[in-house]
């Protein structure tokens, strides 16, 4: 494998460590989908009515690609702006609690979706990384990279 980078730590998230989270904020993170999200939905939607059929949640490939389609070699994640760390050096100046288990956190994220790539990429596979706000307001333009890439790939060339 190609990619190698040390891994950052992540602190475990609890009291004894001075984490502190309220009943609140517990309940507020239970509500925290990690598949089958709305925009995840609009795009699963939209490329089926494309005619085009994928798996969802290949537990076959590295990092469980939202969407992959094994034909075309293609993998699709669609990544939360938060979890993903979407203009991380700005947004992570505005974190205000638990900084020293956020900002770990949020960045080994990063790490191991470069290392998912990396994986991918060895397997020949293309990866796309669309983030929720990309699929929120320009769903169109996201689903037609894809369709180019497909008809590059062969579905309507060959």
């Amino acid at each position: 494998m190609a990619y190698s980078e040390e891994k950052i730590k992540v602190p475990r998230f609890n009291e004894e460590s001075g984490f502190y989270t309220t009943k609140k904020r517990s309940k507020m993170m239970s509500k925290i989908r990690g598949k089958n999200t709305k925009p995840e939905m609009l795009f699963r939607r939209a490329l089926w009515a494309k005619g085009v059929r994928y798996r969802v949640d290949s537990k076959s490939l590295p990092g469980r690609p939202d969407l992959s389609i094994k034909k075309y070699k293609l993998a699709i994640f669609i990544d939360g702006e938060f979890w993903h760390g979407y203009n991380w050096d700005e947004r992570k100046k505005t974190l205000k609690s638990n900084r020293e288990f956020w900002i770990p956190k949020i960045e080994r994220n990063m790490q191991r979706d470069r290392e998912v790539n990396a994986q991918l990429e060895d397997l020949d596979f293309t990866v796309f990384r669309f983030w929720e706000t990309e699929i929120k307001t320009n769903l169109k333009t996201c689903i037609n990279d894809v369709m180019v890439y497909i008809d590059i790939g062969g579905i309507n060339g060959a």
